[in-house]
């Protein structure tokens, strides 16, 4: 008897210890959920070779968009001005020394706002002729830059969050094509916009407009760019936003626009009335969603709390998530932006420690776990 009643107080203790550490386990985890397992990638450590001048390192790198495998086209928020004596332990980006390049503004120099990599991370061009348009800025400045798969000339779109403006240029950045916005001249009119976030891009032509910390509303415009409707506002009913961040694109008309400070993402749908769309579903959650890259079936964000990459399907279902560690030389703060080539190589612009690494998917991983490049209607 005395021997079952020790195995029963023992049982007893591996259960109750059991309960208690689920719990830890799952705190851990933060707000990640669904089905959770190890990163389909691997990291090409130290990929993103430094080019700024001495004493600068990058600065925080908030838009990222892979034109090709061997153009990758950056938007970075000036560069980092870097402490006397550099220390010892700096490798490549500032936050190899605690510096959150985000945070860190008063180290913040407007230079090589724009520039783009190669497929071995070695810069290729500089398109300093342009930091004139970042000079100035008490704030974040450029948020995202964005290329239409619909466009034949394939020019570049970059939002300036600070300065209300978004700016389209010649593919090669040779030429300032067109300039949305009025230079720190907010407003919520059919010319103007507040702290705009992002760009999209139908396969009509149109294009719609994250506006976006201020507004809190999607602007939808034709094809030359002039406003025909919007849609959203401020609020937390169906199809409202408290800081509209990023909008995917998907098949059947799908528009996935992910909110920020709200922590969700809502889900419309076009109408055969191209200044209309019809709200679909809301999809609660999450914690502050950043990015977004819409495939086939299912789409992809980068979320925090913690830092992860989330896959759903077009039903706001669970497939997979995997968490982003923090600790260097490889982790991040914030996968502010992401993008994925032909070849499957994934990039992710770090907005805290002032960067952007290349991914490449492990050898025999299931494609299924895998980031493919954005929906494009055939």
């Amino acid at each position: 008897m005395a021997t079952i009643m020790k195995s029963l107080t023992n049982l007893i203790a591996v259960l109750l210890l059991s309960a208690l550490v689920a719990p830890i386990q799952a705190q851990d985890q933060g707000n990640a959920r669904g089905p959770i397992g190890p990163s389909p990638y691997n990291v090409l450590t130290g990929w993103h070779t430094p080019f700024a001048g001495p004493g600068f390192a990058f600065g925080g790198n908030s838009g990222v968009f892979a034109e090709s495998p061997n153009r990758i086209i950056i938007a970075q928020r000036g560069e980092t001005r870097l402490p006397s004596p550099i220390p010892p332990e700096f490798e490549q980006h500032a936050g190899s020394i605690d510096i959150n390049v985000l945070r860190a503004t008063d180290r913040r120099v407007w230079q090589h706002c724009l520039y783009t990599l190669n497929s071995e991370g070695q810069v290729e061009e500089l398109w300093t002729q342009w930091d004139y348009l970042c000079e100035g800025s008490e704030g974040p400045g450029p948020h995202r830059v964005r290329i239409s798969p619909y466009d034949p000339e394939q020019r570049v779109w970059v939002i300036n969050e600070t300065f209300h403006q978004i700016y389209v240029f010649s593919n090669d950045g040779s030429r300032l094509l067109m300039t949305l916005g009025e230079k720190l001249v907010p407003g919520d009119d059919e010319t103007h916009f507040g702290r705009p976030q992002d760009v999209a891009f139908l396969p009509d032509g149109r294009i719609l407009v994250a506006d976006g910390l201020d507004n809190h509303r999607v602007v939808i415009l034709d094809k030359d760019a002039k406003y025909i409707g919007e849609f959203g506002g401020f609020g937390e009913g169906p199809g409202q936003f408290n800081g509209i961040h990023a909008l995917g694109i998907g098949p059947e008309g799908l528009i996935f626009a992910l909110d920020r400070s709200g922590g969700r993402i809502n889900v419309f749908r076009t109408t055969d009335d191209p200044a209309e769309v019809e709200f679909v579903d809301v999809w609660d959650g999450f914690t502050l969603p950043l990015d977004i890259i819409v495939n086939d079936d299912s789409i992809w964000i980068t979320d925090l709390g913690p830092l992860r990459f989330v896959n759903l399907d077009f039903q706001g279902n669970y497939r997979y998530t995997w968490l982003v560690p923090q600790e260097l030389p490889d982790g991040y703060l914030e996968v502010h932006t992401f993008s994925v080539d032909s070849d499957g190589s994934l990039y992710g612009g770090d907005n805290q420690y002032g960067r952007t690494q290349k991914f490449v998917p492990k050898p025999g991983i299931d494609s299924d776990l895998l980031i493919g490049p954005p929906w494009v209607a055939r």
